[in-house]
């Protein structure tokens, strides 16, 4: 494999399972198009086919895989096969191919598994021409939306530039990259008529671990579609599911979608991510069994106390390990851009510490540490200090709220890895905790979630669940139990009390009152007794 230009040569064996699957029905095309050929394994594979194309025109911008694929070429008996030299990118496909025979056009393919930016890293040549073919804000070019796979570029210029052609386009490519041809295709009213996701092994071809598939669509007049029959395999009959366009918005599962829509709208509180420090080595510190702390250095650490919070990450979240916690991080900033230089009276120790190990800070590579206060946080606000959280992890696939109370008097801190909704008191946290392990919202995230995604639970996706949607819809008996239950792993005794659920009103307005305040740890027993929850 070439690092540079993402090459990954299909094997023989799959490029025979790809045109077998894509030859199902009797489907045949005089003329094929592969816009990046490497070592000309589908041309061999098109040649050997009971009934190959007239034509075959195919584009290489390696000279060593481009030879290779041209005494291929060489072979071919009734077929008129051209390899050419070039960089898809400079090419216009409309004018600069130039076809003998007429007929159904198919583009067929593997091209490069890379991104731009790890093309720019390495100062590749083969980039596509700097334009803003999505429309992107300025923002996003600050927040990794810009990134995207030198395949997804292939895949606009082929569907712009070929659509009078009415071709079959079939890649192999990431299913990520095949979302988000289908979601540009449809900002941009491409006229596509159909596509199909069929899935493959990456690891198994390529030895890489990568959700990808063979990515088909079909343009050309009629009706424009922009969902996707999703199957298993690359032999499959029927699909399992559609995935698509739903109302202007990317789902990924279309049929369980329409069962929980209900509850698609906008959360009445903000969700919050946890903090952000890019400074794991010093910021992170774990507790030893003569509780004393250490860093990831291997250094002991003593500080001023007041500064240090117990932490859970995502996994401990998503596994809900969230008591006897062993992990802590050290919280230099009570709200975003606080003067921390304060912190060399009001904590000698921890400034010392700090200072000691400045180059780690100086180290951290993200742009939105600039002007920032030395040791700066991010995610730190008076929510943080939240005594209860309902916590989730944005790194797992499966969607696991948990309840989470304070330790030894200090509210826990969760990184950046996951999301929260600040609570004052424990029956709140039970309260939203139960609501959204219900097996509605469950479902409703099952349905627009992206597994294959780095980070599938997205704050964004979070804010989407409408809580009065889910409360009015949700069993309160089940509910109820499941209260008693958060109620008990936070330690609260409910054996001899009654739970009653209050309104939802009641306790948004109670959390927006005690949240933000100046001293945000309200008194448990006040908050039951102002709400009434336990009688």
């Amino acid at each position: 494999m070439s690092k540079e230009l993402g090459d990954f040569q299909t094997p023989p064996s799959l490029v025979m399972a790809v045109l077998t699957s894509l030859s199902t029905g009797g489907k045949r095309w005089s003329r094929v198009l592969e816009p990046t050929c490497g070592r000309g394994n589908f041309i061999d594979g098109l040649l050997k086919l009971p009934e190959p194309p007239r034509e075959i025109q195919a584009f290489e911008i390696q000279e060593v895989h481009l030879q290779v694929a041209r005494r291929i070429a060489e072979q071919a008996q009734s077929t008129r096969v051209v390899v050419r030299q070039a960089n898809i990118f400079d090419l216009k496909l409309h004018k600069d191919v130039q076809w003998r025979e007429n007929g159904p056009l198919l583009v067929v393919g593997n091209p490069p598994w890379v991104t731009n930016a790890e093309l720019g890293m390495l100062e590749s040549d083969n980039l596509p021409r700097k334009a803003n073919i999505k429309g992107l804000r300025g923002i996003d070019a600050r927040t990794g939306e810009s990134n995207f796979d030198i395949a997804e570029s292939i895949w606009l210029k082929l569907m712009q530039e070929l659509a009078p052609e009415q071709p079959t386009i079939a890649l192999l490519c990431k299913t990520s990259v095949a979302r988000n041809i289908l979601q540009f295709a449809f900002d941009a009213r491409l006229p596509v008529t159909h596509a199909a996701i069929r899935i493959i092994d990456a690891h198994k071809w390529f030895g890489i671990a990568a959700d990808a598939c063979l990515f088909i669509v079909k343009i050309g007049p009629g009706e424009r579609r922009y969902e996707a029959e999703v199957y298993p395999n690359l032999h499959a009959i029927e699909p399992d599911y559609l995935t698509g366009m739903v109302e202007k918005r990317f789902v990924a599962n279309v049929g369980m979608y329409h069962q929980t829509a209900a509850i698609d709208g906008m959360c009445p509180i903000p969700w919050r991510q946890g903090l952000k420090h890019d400074a794991a080595s010093v910021m992170e510190l774990t507790l030893n069994t003569s509780r004393k702390f250490s860093n990831k250095l291997g250094e002991m650490v003593v500080i001023e106390p007041e500064y240090v919070y117990p932490l859970l990450k995502s996994t401990d979240v998503f596994k809900g390990k969230t008591n006897d916690l062993k992990r802590a991080v050290i919280v230099t900033q009570q709200r975003l851009g606080e003067d921390t230089c304060k912190l060399q009276y009001a904590a000698p120790q921890l400034w010392h510490y700090l200072t000691s190990h400045a180059a780690v800070f100086s180290q951290r590579k993200s742009s939105i540490y600039e002007k920032q206060p030395l040791f700066a946080l991010f995610g730190i606000g008076d929510y943080s200090f939240a005594p209860y959280k309902v916590g989730i992890s944005g790194f797992h696939k499966t969607p696991k709220f948990r309840a989470i109370g304070p330790q030894d008097g200090k509210p826990v801190m969760l990184d950046d890895t996951c999301y929260f909704i600040p609570c004052p008191s424990a029956l709140e946290a039970a309260f939203f905790a139960s609501l959204l392990n219900d097996p509605l919202c469950l479902a409703f995230i099952d349905s627009i979630i992206f597994t294959d995604a780095k980070r599938p639970i997205t704050k964004k996706l979070l804010q989407r669940i409408d809580l009065s949607a889910l409360f009015k819809r949700s069993e309160k008996p089940a509910l109820i139990a499941r209260m008693r239950q958060e109620l008990e792993k936070l330690g609260v005794d409910t054996a001899e009390e009654n739970i009653v659920l209050p309104s939802l009103e009641t306790v948004l307005m109670h959390c927006a009152q005690h949240i933000n305040r100046a001293n945000p740890f309200e008194d448990e027993a006040g908050a039951i007794k102002q709400l009434s929850w336990i009688n």
